[in-house]
This record gives structure tokens, sequence and C-alpha cells, in this order.
């Protein structure tokens, strides 16, 4: 049920970008009488699932779900219509309008990505506002989850101070700022005392292999699974169980019960629970590993407000404030994007492993339908649609703009078999890059 929730939301997001992506070329291109052929949701090579025609245009929806197209006469496109290249061109075809026009036409479909982009995030920050944990409500320091941020230099309990000197505020910035802003010394507070940790430059490699956060905020240890199996079930360790101490002394957060638990392996040990506001002790064997085979329960925003665990800063917004701060976000989405682009594409971080296709899209959606979430995803993916799309490669957006560009600067056309051979080369190549991430997708579904 999880995966067909996913993929409902994928289609539908999908569906939208692509929509108002298309409708990016296909306005401009009608302001300015040029006749549209096609208008296609997704690719239907062979055939389609649906289409009828209204006035010189076909729309309809095709059954690969790759994307879409518009189908603009006398353009050198995906569709390879050389024939219609042949005749001399008519007052009605890309090919016969000023070279600004043209350039208008072929950016579109990434302004309107960007546009809706900042309309999203509008209506998000009016509807939800923006809500985060403070970086100074961790009074008791961050959770390191990954054995690499022990590499990195933290450890359980660090309360982060400043990032080359600036005082975070939103957490959840801290660790990606860490990352793309290349941050070189991290002040830290440890066991009472300040110290600086000098980040190195060769843990990004690292990062993105691990797909995950390494620091986090620290969490009391709810049970939310039992092994069926496990030493912790025989004992009578129950779902929604408050782990309250072990062997007389009382914990707080899971990071420190997963050290303490780890320090009594092959023994048995007093393990202190609240249930149902009853307090109990259970006698549990540590296995060998230095578990008990229980899963903790990992809080949401809204869990740790809830629960009173942190107080969870939200600043709302009206119509009005709600617009720059939209704006705001998408400008910072696209930076943080190109950031991420930048270390993926250095060849010692080995970034092009970690790519993924539509199984790593589509497992960013949330397993229940959470709009909010969708929304915000949606978002983000019309930020990657637009700047991917304006790379200067030949077959997308970005290529036939830089042959615009070319056409205004030096006044005068590149030759059509060199853009018909690019545009051929320029799909070969997309084609690869769609194979090869795709493929990492379903090597990573058999290798987990």
């Amino acid at each position: 049920m999880e995966i067909l929730i996913k993929a409902s939301q994928f289609i539908l997001s999908l569906s939208i970008l692509v929509i108002l992506h298309e409708f990016g070329h296909f306005i401009p291109a009608k302001l300015f009488k040029t006749r549209v052929e096609k208008f296609y949701l997704f690719f239907d090579p062979w055939f389609s699932l649906f289409k009828f025609k209204k006035g010189e245009t076909e729309y309809g929806i095709g059954w690969l779900p790759l994307g879409g197209y518009v189908k603009i006469a006398g353009m050198i496109d995906e569709s390879m219509d050389k024939e219609q290249l042949k005749k001399p061109a008519e007052e009605w075809e890309f090919r016969a309008k000023p070279t600004w026009q043209r350039l208008i036409i072929m950016v579109g479909g990434v302004t309107v990505n960007v546009l809706l982009a900042m309309l999203i995030y509008s209506m998000i920050a009016f509807t939800w506002g923006d809500k985060y944990l403070e970086n100074a409500q961790l009074k008791d320091g961050i959770w390191v989850q990954d054995s690499l941020g022990f590499d990195m230099g933290f450890k359980n309990g660090d309360k982060i101070v400043a990032l080359d000197g600036t005082k975070p505020d939103d957490f959840r910035k801290v660790f990606p700022d860490i990352l793309l802003n290349e941050v070189k010394k991290v002040d830290v507070i440890r066991d009472g005392q300040p110290l600086t940790i000098v980040m190195g430059g060769h843990f990004a490699k690292s990062i993105l292999k691990k797909r995950s956060m390494i620091i986090t905020y620290r969490i009391p240890f709810c049970v939310d699974e039992v092994s069926d199996s496990s030493t912790a079930k025989a004992a009578g360790v129950l779902k929604g169980d408050q782990l309250t101490g072990i062997n007389g002394s009382s914990f707080t957060y899971y990071d420190e019960y997963k050290t303490e638990i780890g320090k009594h392996k092959g023994d048995t040990i007093s393990l202190s629970l609240l249930r149902n506001k009853k307090v109990m002790q259970l006698p549990v064997l540590v296995s060998k590993d230095g578990l008990i085979g229980v899963r903790p329960k990992f809080y949401s925003l809204d869990d740790l407000e809830h629960d009173n665990i942190y107080t969870i800063k939200t600043i709302h917004y009206g119509l009005l404030s709600s617009i720059p701060a939209g704006i705001s976000r998408a400008a910072t989405t696209l930076d943080d994007y190109v950031k991420q682009f930048k270390i993926l594409l250095t060849p010692e971080n080995e970034g092009y492993k970690q790519l993924g296709g539509f199984v790593t899209i589509g497992s960013l959606f949330a397993p229940t339908w959470e709009w909010q979430h969708f929304w915000e995803l949606t978002a983000f993916l019309s930020i990657v649609l637009a700047f991917m799309n304006i790379l200067p490669i030949p077959a997308l957006d970005g290529g036939h703009v830089l042959f615009l560009l070319y056409e205004i600067i030096f006044r005068r056309k590149p030759n059509e078999k060199f853009l018909e051979y690019a545009q051929m080369a320029g799909m070969i190549l997309l084609l690869m890059l769609m194979l090869y991430v795709n493929g990492n997708d379903i090597i990573r579904l058999f290798t987990k």
C-alpha cells in the first residue's frame, strides 16, 4: 500500500510539473502565432493512451511516463522531423520567427517551473507557516547518528555554537551547511568546554555514500518495533514502552541507551521502562552484538512538539508576506541544488555512483498522503527540472537557448545539419544517462 501511495504522489507531481513546463513553451508559441502540432503528457512512441485534436494541435497522454513534450512546427527537436525542414519556411513555423521570439519560447518552460516553485513555496508559507527546531533548543547537544560523524570529529552531546563564526538558527540546516558551504571550522561546547572541530575536505564522498543524515537532534528511547525473535520480546518489552534507565542508572536519550547497552554484551541488564504511566523493571539479555532487538520511534517535528521534547518555532505569514518568503525559499533551494550538483560532479567524490532515477525520486514521497510534504517536494522538483533543463546540452531547452544565443551574437544561424547531429547526440546522451541512473536504482534494490 505504501508503494502505491508513493507512486500515486510521484505520478501526480510529475504530471503537474510536465504539463505546466510544456505550457511554458505552448503559450508564448501561440502568442507569437507559431503552430504547435502536438501537446503531450508523457511520451507516445507507437501509440497513445488518449488523444484528441482541437484546432491545429493534437492533445494527448502517452504511455511512457518519462516526461512530456510540445511539437512546434519548423523546429529541430526530439521528433527529428527532417522532411518538414527540407521545405521553405512558412510564416507560422518556429524557424521563421525572429530570434528573440524563439528565445522566449524556449525559456518559457524553465521560467514557468521557477515561478511555480515560488508560488508553491509562497502558498506553503501562507497555509502552514515555517516550522523548525532552533539550534539553541538542543540544550543537551546532538546525536551522532552515523559513525562517519565521529570520524568528522563530533561526539554525542556536542552543542553546536557556530559554523565558520556564524551562529546557526535552524538546526535542520546545520549539516547541509557544513557540506554545501564547505565549512572549515565548527565551534562546539563539549562537556561544558568550548572546542573547535576543524573540518577536512575529504568527507563529501563518504557523506554522499551514506544517503542519510549524519548528525541529528537527540530523542528519547520510545520503542517503535520489537523483533519477534529478540531477547526484548522474550522479556516482555512492548511497542510504545518508554525506556527510563538501565541497572538503576537513569538515561534520557536513545544514543545514551545504545552506548550503555553496548557495554553489556552477553549480560542480562535490568531495563527500567514506563508503560501506561507505570514504571516497570524487566531483565533483558543483551546479545553478543550489543543489541536487544528493538527499534526506536523517530520523532518528526510535530512529534517533538506534541510530546514536549523540544519547543518548535513556527513563523506565520499573511498572504502578502508569504510571497517574498516563497521567493526567498525558491532562491535558496536553487542555490543549494547548484552546490549539490557541483559536489556530485567533483570526480574525487564519485557522486555519479549515488545518482538515482525514478525509484530514488519516488522514494522521497511520504508513505502516507501528506499534502504539505507533497507540495514541498513538488516545489523542489520544479526547481530541479528548471535547472536541469537549462543546462546547455543539445535536446534540452538549454541546448536550444545556447544555439539561439550564438545566433544573436554572431548574427547567423548555426548550420541545420549541425543542429540535427547535435540534437541526436544530445538525445543519445540523455538516454544513456536515464538508463544509467535507473540502473543504479535497480542495483541498489537488489544489493540492500
